[in-house]
């Protein structure tokens, strides 16, 4: 489970996170620049800040222009993990050689106009592959069904060549929506309004993660 922060109340972030810190495994912190898409939200001041307060993962979708630039500030701020959008991206491997000499993770982001082969020749070196189920740049948007087909792909070409690279979904995730995506194929969920707009997170989480098993065969959920 990665809550989205986006969603969060930011008069008091930290508590926010605190409150759900040891129900989920990382945290999703959406950085936008106002250019690459139109809404604006914080960098490395605000993670660093958040940062000795929670524990989990800190897991960083870049919505930018120039990503790069931020690795290092990111870095030193706590972050754990970045991803990029394709389109601002073109060696994905210097970006994950350059995320890596820093101690972070490295992905990359599929938008929902983007098919996943722009990803294929680079999927070995990725840690994670993010399939966005809405437009990038809002939170609180409606699922859109049709990329469970990209999940299916990319889930399939993991499997084929034997790779541990996690597949999040990211965009719309809900009780009802959470269970078609881990149907797919996706092992981690960005939920937003689904945790943070109910009046009690943690059990937010837990209706989550069941709408999730109930997805899984008795094989899977062991």
């Amino acid at each position: 489970m990665a809550p989205s922060v986006l969603a969060a109340d930011f008069g008091q972030l930290r508590s926010e996170m605190e409150r759900v810190d040891g129900h989920v495994e990382m945290f999703h912190l959406d950085v936008m620049d106002g250019l690459y898409v139109p809404n604006l939200t914080f960098g490395a001041p605000v993670i660093e800040w958040v940062r000795p307060a929670v524990d989990a993962f800190f897991d960083c979708h870049l919505m930018v222009c120039e990503p790069l630039g931020l690795f290092e500030a990111l870095a030193k701020a706590g972050a754990d993990h970045v991803t990029l959008h394709t389109d601002v991206c073109p060696d994905p491997t210097e970006a994950g050689s350059l995320a890596r000499r820093l101690g972070m993770g490295f992905g990359l982001a599929l938008s929902p106009a983007v098919a996943p082969a722009v990803i294929r020749p680079y999927l070995a070196g990725l840690d994670m592959v993010v399939v966005m189920s809405v437009e990038p740049g809002f939170g609180g948007q409606a699922f859109i069904p049709e990329t469970l087909s990209k999940v299916e792909t990319v889930r399939r070409w993991i499997d084929e060549e034997g790779l541990d690279t996690a597949l999040q979904i990211d965009g719309g995730i809900t009780p009802e929506t959470a269970p078609l995506a881990a149907a797919a194929g996706a092992d981690v969920f960005v939920a937003g309004t689904a945790i943070f707009g109910r009046a009690d997170p943690v059990a937010a989480v837990g209706m989550l993660r069941r709408s999730i098993l109930s997805a899984m065969s008795p094989a899977d959920s062991g």
